[in-house]
C-alpha cells in the first residue's frame, strides 16, 4: 500500500475517533447510556467500513457503496437497543438519534468529506447543549415520576388526593393502593416538569400524609 494512502487512512480513522469522542464525551458528562467509548467505536467503525467498501470495490470490482450501505440498518439496530419503554414512557430517543448521526459523521470522514463531518459534529454539540439548556430553563422537558403517599386514614386521603391532582390538571397513571403494616400506601405515576413536580409535592404534602417522589421505574415481571 502506498505511504500516502496509508497516511490518509490513518488520518481519517484518527479524525473519526476525535469527532466521535467529542460527542461521546458530552453524552458521558450527562450520564447517558451511549458515552465516550460507544460513540468513538461507532464513528471509527463507520469510517472503516466506508473505506473498506471503496477499497474492496477497487480490488475485486462491484458497487463501491455496497458495504457502506449496510451501515444504516446496522446502526438502526444499535439505536433500537438504546430505546427503552418504561411504564408508558419512552426514553433513549435522543441517544438513539445521536448514535445515528455519529455513524453518519464517520461515513462522511471515510468518504473524505472532512469539513462536512466536523461541521456536523459541532452542530450536534450545539443542538445538545443549547436545546438541553432551553429545556431546563423553560421547563419544556418532563419525566415520569412516581408519587407515593403513606397514610393511616385511607378513606379521607383518597378523595382529597384525587381533587388536588384534578385541580392541577395532572392525570394519574398506574394508580394503586396497597398496605404496608398498619399504614396504606397510595402510589401513582405522572409526567411532570421540575417546577410542576414541586407544585404537586406542595399540594400532596398538605394532605397530612407522608409524601415521596422518585423517578418511575419499570414494573417487575
Amino acid at each position: 500500500m502506498e505511504p500516502d494512502l496509508t497516511f490518509s487512512i490513518i488520518y481519517r480513522l484518527l479524525l473519526s475517533a476525535v469527532l466521535g469522542g467529542i460527542v461521546g464525551l458530552e453524552r458521558q458528562l450527562h450520564q447517558k447510556p451511549a458515552g465516550l467509548r460507544t460513540n468513538m467505536f461507532i464513528c471509527i467503525g463507520s469510517t472503516l467500513f466506508t473505506l473498506l467498501s471503496d477499497e474492496l470495490a477497487k480490488r475485486f470490482g462491484g458497487d463501491h457503496a455496497r458495504v457502506a450501505a449496510q451501515l444504516i440498518p446496522g446502526i438502526g439496530f444499535i439505536g433500537a437497543g438504546a430505546i427503552i419503554r418504561e411504564r408508558g414512557s419512552v426514553v433513549g430517543l435522543t441517544t438513539a438519534a445521536t448514535i445515528f448521526v455519529v455513524a453518519s459523521v464517520g461515513m462522511a470522514v471515510g468518504a473524505g468529506l472532512h469539513l462536512t463531518a466536523i461541521f456536523t459534529t459541532l452542530l450536534v454539540l450545539l443542538t445538545l447543549s443549547i436545546l438541553g439548556w432551553a429545556e431546563d430553563r423553560f421547563s419544556l422537558k418532563t419525566r415520569l415520576m412516581t408519587f407515593r403517599l403513606t397514610t393511616s386514614n385511607l378513606e379521607d386521603l383518597l378523595p382529597r388526593a384525587h381533587k388536588a391532582m384534578s385541580e392541577a390538571g395532572i392525570p394519574m397513571q398506574h394508580f394503586q393502593v396497597f398496605r404496608v403494616g398498619a399504614d396504606f400506601v397510595v402510589e401513582f405515576d405522572t409526567d411532570v416538569s421540575t417546577p410542576l413536580q414541586h407544585q404537586v409535592m406542595q399540594k400532596l404534602s398538605a394532605l397530612e400524609a407522608r409524601c415521596e417522589c422518585v423517578p418511575a421505574t419499570a414494573p417487575k415481571e
